[in-house]
């Protein structure tokens, strides 16, 4: 099942990408022009999600294939390296919210200067090298304003994205106790909502509690966790009065 969904989102992006760079013309006075970049950054926002779990060997049992679609997406997102995502990401969840995390801002919780932090973490010199010779060899085929507006724009909508919902919301200070011991918060029980703000991904203590659950069963996790914590509570009240 976790290779035929990030085979979908893999699909459904280079589909999507490839109509709307040759098929779709930038009109600021269409409504369609902007359903198109939003979808396509959501599609960037979804690669990355395919590539993290790829990152924790939940795309496939087979580490060959598994370790093949998390390459393939860290790279179609923006040339990144899998290799460099994995060793950061589990810097992650080793020290999350603490000062040896690269997801992490301990020197300020300005949501743009923690964005900035987190960008140049993770962008390497040979990384622009990829993009540059990308874009120009595809300005070959495409207009140069196509290129700019549904494929460099969307995966900047998709970085900020996953920063915001993925990183900034489930762990930016206040660190509560009920965040502990991952420093982590979720997003209220609303799947319609976890799903299109990030893949579920909103549903981040439960992310960190069982790193090995895709994110398409992170929903699941969340269900149960909620019915143990009322059901404790219900005990409790009981046992009070």
């Amino acid at each position: 099942m976790g290779v035929l969904i990030a085979t979908i989102i893999i699909s459904i992006w280079a589909i999507h990408l490839v109509y709307i760079l040759t098929s779709v013309k930038v009109d600021f006075t269409s409504v369609w022009f902007y359903v198109h970049v939003l979808f396509q950054g959501y599609l960037y926002t979804g690669l990355f999600i395919t590539a993290h779990d790829a990152m924790h060997r939940t795309v496939s049992k087979n580490r060959t294939i598994n370790d093949l679609v998390g390459k393939v997406a860290s790279f179609l997102f923006a040339g990144m390296s899998y290799k460099r995502l994995i060793k950061n990401h589990f810097l992650h969840h080793k020290y999350p919210g603490e000062e040896q995390d690269p997801d992490f801002n301990v020197k300020s919780q300005n949501f743009f200067a923690w964005w900035f932090t987190f960008l140049k973490r993770y962008t390497t010199i040979t990384q622009i090298v990829i993009m540059a010779i990308a874009f120009n060899v595809l300005k070959i085929w495409i207009d140069e304003i196509n290129l700019w507006f549904f494929w460099v724009i969307p995966a900047f909508l998709g970085t900020f994205q996953l920063f915001y919902f993925g990183t900034y919301i489930p762990h930016k200070y206040p660190h509560l106790d009920n965040m502990k011991p991952h420093n982590a918060r979720s997003l209220r029980k609303n799947h319609l909502i976890a799903m299109l703000t990030c893949y579920f991904f909103g549903y981040h203590h439960e992310h960190h509690d069982s790193p090995s659950t895709p994110w398409w069963k992170l929903y699941k996790l969340k269900e149960e966790r909620q019915f143990v914590n009322e059901h404790t509570q219900a005990t409790n009240y009981t046992n009070f009065h």
